[in-house]
């Protein structure tokens, strides 16, 4: 089966677009990436939903709109993704959407809300949609994040030791895959989240990211401001648990300076950027983690790439692509493999990873102009991940 994935993360800069073809062998779901598209939101579309996020007040009319400018936004991207990559051949679209609330409160999750009307999706391409993925482990009491652990787990779980796949979006979140071990996942902290805020603050709104690290390799880390971010009480919370810009945003960072307003802009990315690698790091200690495989938006950045590798120690750190899945679309190939799971009837989560009560078939499923046609009772799940080259 040819499956299109579309993925924005929290970061809310692009929406990705991979595609791969996916078959069950056996005990294996077998990978063959076909490559991967990118856009960025316009920008009126970016504005309007970094105004809309949380701490800020909306409406319901703002809402409607976002979901329908997202929607149509997911959708120019998957037709582009099914000429380009896919020959006009797609047969399923697989939408994260974008999430814009997930609703935590003393460590429950009680719901999420991801924008990108599916139908959009359908009507442009004519392919079958599933959407909605999290809502269903959130409903069956799960976290609803992080879904790409059922990934990780069946791609990492027959290497050495304890392997633990990193992801370093605007939050950074981990699977520990150990062969003779449960599997286990949860969100660390911030990854790319604060600094984004920082720099969007110090720049006046000229700049969303630190590009290549440049600010940050210009600073000094102030251990008093990193002390005071660490003590942060979401960092001792057990797993699984899960987090977002809804805690981790600018008047957050600002409320966290209040005493430290003189720091030059610089010493500011420069101790966010410790402070993701420090947490990332601690979390993989907690695990007993042996070597780390990363993948996300932060990999580009090469200052918190040398800061994640001291703070790990003699941890080998090594990029996804080294296993066969490019770091940029790796999200965007594990929603495919979630969808794909879906319309075969098969569960995609593991309880362990999410804190849920059972496995979950995920999602909703929109028809698209040829109606919906599953490939038949499911058969047994898959064991592992197979990346074969196509």
């Amino acid at each position: 089966m040819r499956v299109i994935g579309l993925m924005s993360g929290t970061s809310y800069d692009a929406v990705d677009a991979a595609a791969a073809d996916l078959s069950l062998e056996g005990d294996a779901l077998v990978l063959a990436p076909l490559g991967m598209v990118s856009a960025p939101y316009p920008a009126g579309l970016r504005a309007a939903l970094a105004a809309a996020l949380p701490p800020a007040a909306t409406t319901l009319e703002e809402v409607c709109r976002l979901d329908t400018h997202i929607g149509r936004a997911f959708a120019s991207l998957a037709v582009r993704a099914d000429e380009e990559l896919c020959g006009g051949r797609a047969d399923l679209v697989v939408s994260h959407g974008q999430t814009v609330y997930h609703w935590v409160e003393g460590g429950t999750v009680h719901g999420t809300l991801q924008l990108g009307r599916a139908a959009w999706i359908a009507e442009a391409t004519g392919r079958p949609v599933v959407s909605d993925l999290r809502a269903r482990d959130v409903a069956a009491g799960g976290q609803g994040a992080p879904l790409v652990s059922v990934v990780d787990v069946l791609w990492l779980r027959g290497r050495p030791g304890v392997p633990v796949a990193l992801n370093l979006g605007g939050i950074a979140n981990i699977t520990v895959a150990a062969h003779a071990g449960p599997p286990a996942a949860f969100d660390t902290g911030p990854a790319n989240a604060l600094i984004d805020a920082a720099v969007h603050h110090f720049t006046g709104g000229a700049r969303g990211y630190d590009e290549d690290g440049a600010l940050a390799a210009r600073g000094r880390v102030d251990e008093a401001l990193l002390r005071r971010l660490l003590d942060d009480p979401y960092y001792a919370q057990p797993p699984p648990r899960t987090t977002g810009k809804e805690r981790f945003h600018l008047p957050y960072l600002r409320a966290a300076l209040s005493g430290h307003e003189a720091l030059p802009a610089q010493d500011v990315v420069a101790t966010l950027t410790r402070l993701t690698a420090r947490t990332v790091a601690g979390a993989v200690r907690s695990v007993r983690g042996t070597e780390v495989v990363v993948s996300g938006g932060g990999t580009r950045n090469p200052v918190l790439m040398s800061m994640l590798r001291e703070e790990l120690g003699g941890v080998p750190l090594r990029g996804s692509d080294e296993l066969g899945l490019p770091s940029a679309a790796k999200e965007a190939y594990a929603f495919a493999v979630l969808g794909f799971l879906t319309v075969h009837g098969l569960a995609g989560t593991v309880p362990a990873c999410t804190g849920a009560r059972h496995p979950s078939v995920l999602g909703s499923l929109t028809p698209g102009r040829g109606g919906l046609r599953l490939p038949g009772p499911p058969g047994a799940a898959p064991v592992r991940l197979l990346v074969r080259q196509a």
